[in-house]
C-alpha cells in the first residue's frame, strides 16, 4: 500500500500509518487474502485482466476482524507501475434492502392472510379504485358470477350490472367523487346483478370506502335461494290456507255443533253450527275456556 485516504481510515479502523507499507490483503477476507499475492503474479505473468477495469461485490475486513460487503472498483495507472482501488461500504445498503426485504415478505404475509380471510367468505366481494376498475375479488366472487379472477381483474366493476345500470354507473362514482355525498356507501341496499352468462339475480349490496386508499369494496349477498325459499314458503301458505278454508266450509256444513279445545282445555276450532246453537262468535269462542 503506497497511499490512502481519510475514506479508507474510516471504514477500516487502521490509521495512514498502518495502512502505508503493508500488504494490501490485511484488508481482506483469510480465504481471499492467502491467495491474493499468487492473483497478482498470474496477472503480471499472463498480461489477463481479471479484475481490473471491472466493479465486483466482495467481502472486506475491518482492523476489529469484522467484515462488511461492499463494491471493488480496480484500475491500474497508465505506466502500470501502481494499482488503484475504489471501496465503496454496502453495509447500510444491505441493511437498507434487508428491511425493505423483511417490509416486503411482511407485506406479502398479510395480504396472503387478506386473501385467506376474504376467499372463505360466503358473500362475493369487489375492490375497485375511483376508476371503476376492479382491483380485487375473492373466490366466491367468481362461483356466483362466472368469470375467473384474471377476466375480472383490471376491468370495470359495471361488467356486473344489467346493461340499464352499467351505462351510468361511473357517472355516478364521478358525482360521488366530484361532491363527497355518499349515496351508496355505508348502506345495503338490494339491486339486481348480472352473470358473466348473461342471466340476472337479485342480491344485497354493501359499500364501504377505505380510508387511506380510496378504494371501494362492495360485499354482494345472492339472494336467490332467499327469494326461491320466501316462494315456496308463502306458496306453502297459500296452499295451507286453502287446506284450512275447505276444512272449515265442510265443518260449517254439519248439523251439529264442534269444538276443538287444546290439553289446556282452550277452544282452538269452532263451526257455524255452535255459533247458532251457543250464540257467541267465532271470535268470542276462540281462546276462550270450554267450561
Amino acid at each position: 500500500i503506497h497511499m490512502v485516504n481519510k475514506k479508507s481510515c474510516e471504514d477500516f479502523g487502521w490509521t495512514k500509518e498502518e495502512f502505508l507499507g503493508r500488504n494490501i490483503s490485511m484488508i481482506m477476507t483469510p480465504d481471499v487474502a492467502a491467495n491474493h499475492d499468487q492473483f497478482m503474479k498470474n496477472y503480471l505473468s499472463t498480461g489477463i485482466k481479471k479484475m481490473i477495469g471491472t466493479q465486483r461485490q466482495v467481502t472486506a475486513r475491518r482492523k476489529d476482524g469484522s467484515t462488511f460487503p461492499c463494491t471493488l472498483g480496480l484500475s491500474e495507472t497508465p505506466n502500470g507501475e501502481f494499482y488503484c482501488g475504489f471501496i465503496r461500504d454496502l453495509t447500510q445498503q444491505k441493511k437498507s434492502e434487508s428491511e425493505m426485504l423483511e417490509k416486503n415478505k411482511e407485506l406479502i404475509r398479510n395480504e396472503s392472510l387478506v386473501r385467506g380471510i376474504l376467499d372463505a367468505s360466503s358473500h362475493a366481494l369487489f375492490v375497485i379504485d375511483e376508476r371503476c376498475t376492479i382491483k380485487m375479488v375473492n373466490d366466491r366472487s367468481c362461483e356466483v358470477f362466472g368469470w375467473t379472477k384474471e377476466e375480472f381483474l383490471g376491468n370495470n366493476i359495471n361488467m356486473i350490472m344489467p346493461a340499464h345500470i352499467a351505462m351510468h354507473h361511473d357517472q355516478y362514482m364521478k358525482n360521488f367523487l366530484k361532491t363527497g355525498i355518499k349515496k351508496m356507501i355505508g348502506t345495503q341496499r338490494e339491486v339486481t346483478a348480472c352473470r358473466k352468462d348473461g342471466t340476472t339475480f337479485p342480491c344485497v349490496l354493501g359499500l364501504s370506502e377505505t380510508p387511506q386508499s380510496g378504494m371501494i369494496c362492495g360485499f354482494i349477498r345472492d339472494l336467490t335461494k332467499d327469494k326461491a325459499a320466501q316462494a315456496a314458503m308463502m306458496t306453502k301458505n297459500r296452499e295451507l290456507q286453502m287446506h284450512q278454508n275447505l276444512i272449515m266450509s265442510i265443518l260449517d256444513a254439519s248439523f251439529h255443533a264442534l269444538f276443538v279445545i287444546n290439553e289446556q282445555c282452550i277452544i282452538q276450532m269452532v263451526n257455524a253450527k255452535s255459533v247458532d246453537v251457543f250464540g257467541w262468535t267465532k271470535e268470542e269462542f276462540i281462546g276462550q275456556n270450554i267450561k
